[in-house]
């Protein structure tokens, strides 16, 4: 079985509302603080991070860049908190998702593009692919839920998609 085809689009608020949210200013308006000196942006994801007493970790991920054709033959999500992404670099990257079936099995992906500035939260229980960092290594700031402290990985599922999935063969700049 061949590779399918996905077709990158530009990530928005409205594409990317179904999986999470999309973290930037632009459209935001801001309230000023600091007697003045600096412009407030508020309440720009959803983050869900206690469930089953997990708690907040804020890492960084230096991601290393992947070149056209991008495979994409898994996804992964996690069920008991969300997880942000902000990069740091300036450069964009690639965000691919994809709608749970009935059944919760990830369906056929969705790939966006994201710029440089825009960061995403996917919601608890997003499918995913793992970070796709373009042009460059670069890092990103993720705040993410850590485990119950047993141990055990309880927010990781994984799901491969079979044959050879699907394939990313062009992805343009913004």
């Amino acid at each position: 079985m061949s590779a399918q085809v996905l077709k990158v689009q530009p990530l928005t608020r409205t594409a990317f509302a179904p999986f999470g949210q999309v973290i930037e200013t632009k459209g935001v308006q801001p309230y000023r603080i600091n007697r003045g000196t600096t412009a407030r942006f508020d309440d720009l994801a959803r983050l869900e991070l206690a469930q089953d007493g997990g708690t907040p970790l804020v890492s960084i991920f230096r991601g290393q860049p992947f070149v056209p054709p991008v495979a994409i033959r898994m996804v992964e999500r996690h069920p008991l908190g969300s997880q942000a992404f902000m990069p740091l670099s300036g450069r964009p990257y690639m965000v691919v998702v994809a709608p749970a079936q009935g059944d919760g099995r990830p369906g056929a992906p969705l790939a966006f593009l994201a710029r440089g500035d825009q960061g995403v939260n996917y919601s608890r229980g997003t499918w995913h692919h793992p970070l796709l960092a373009l042009e460059g290594e670069s890092d990103f700031l993720v705040i993410d839920r850590g485990g119950s402290g047993d141990g055990s990985d309880d927010n990781l599922e994984e799901h491969s998609y079979p044959g050879e999935g699907f394939v990313v063969e062009e992805i343009w700049t913004l």
